[in-house]
């Protein structure tokens, strides 16, 4: 597995994935779907509940391999090679592509050892460089200055708002090439999210951040392009602006005005 490669317009190619289709046992829940996701932007999925866009997300670093009976085909690139190769180690795809769940789901440990926790766990054992990785994620998900005095403290002391920062800052010790985020702000207070959703625009300065978001709201303020899914299908994807306002397809547009979902 690669390192992306970094353009100044930021309009490389991070993700292709062509013809990806999903399902568990005689259910599919991803019919299809053909979808390019580039460097340093970022990028919305949304749809009404069930219609496959979390199952979308958790494909692209092989989370669905978790689930019994899940069978994938079609292809998902990550810089060029083939995620779902049989010579791929999908613990290191995770590397390169982390994420963040609904819930904040922060280890009992400390703060400092949560976010260390995926460089151990690779096999790091230089303090030094650990302690600088540790600092440098917690700084990018605009967490450091609230913990710089007690990251020695248990994480599960923080408020939820903090606690999903923390899980945001063990993905991004890995440094990875794009941050995936399953409704990261569904179960926390509006100022809270409010941080959540800064720092979202702030991370897509560096890598690509893809968002599952029920909010058509929280789509708007904090994404480049929005992809929309029905039923499994990717119906439209286009920027965020023209998909809102001027969408190409009816069911885009009976969903974006309210008329279901």
């Amino acid at each position: 597995m690669v390192a992306v490669a970094r353009q100044d317009r930021g309009e490389s190619l991070v993700i292709r994935t062509t013809d990806l289709s999903v399902a568990y046992g005689e259910k599919v829940a991803v019919k299809n779907v053909s979808l390019d996701i580039r460097d340093r932007e970022v990028i919305a999925l949304i749809g009404p509940s069930g219609c496959g866009k979390s199952t979308f997300l958790r494909s692209l670093n092989r989370m669905n391999d978790t689930v019994d009976g899940v069978r994938v085909t079609g292809s998902v690139e990550l810089a060029g090679h083939d995620i779902y190769a049989r010579d791929v180690d999908p613990v290191l795809v995770r590397r390169h592509v982390g994420m963040v769940f609904q819930r904040p789901n922060p280890l009992a440990k400390s703060i400092f050892d949560n976010v260390a926790y995926g460089l151990r766990v690779s096999g790091m054992r230089d303090k030094k460089v650990i302690t600088e990785k540790v600092t440098r994620a917690l700084e990018a998900a605009a967490l450091l200055s609230e913990v710089k005095d007690r990251l020695h403290e248990s994480a599960l002391g923080l408020s939820g708002g903090q606690q999903q920062r923390l899980c945001v800052a063990r993905a991004l010790a890995c440094e990875p090439s794009v941050l995936l985020m399953d409704e990261p702000a569904s179960a926390l207070d509006p100022i809270s999210t409010e941080k959540v959703e800064e720092l979202v625009v702030e991370l897509a300065k560096r890598l690509c951040v893809v968002i599952v978001t029920h909010s058509m709201n929280q789509a708007i303020r904090v994404s480049a392009r929005t992809a929309f899914f029905y039923l499994g299908e990717l119906v439209e994807v286009g920027s965020t602006k023209e998909l809102f306002e001027s969408p190409k397809q009816e069911r885009t547009r009976s969903y974006v005005t309210g008329r279901f979902g």
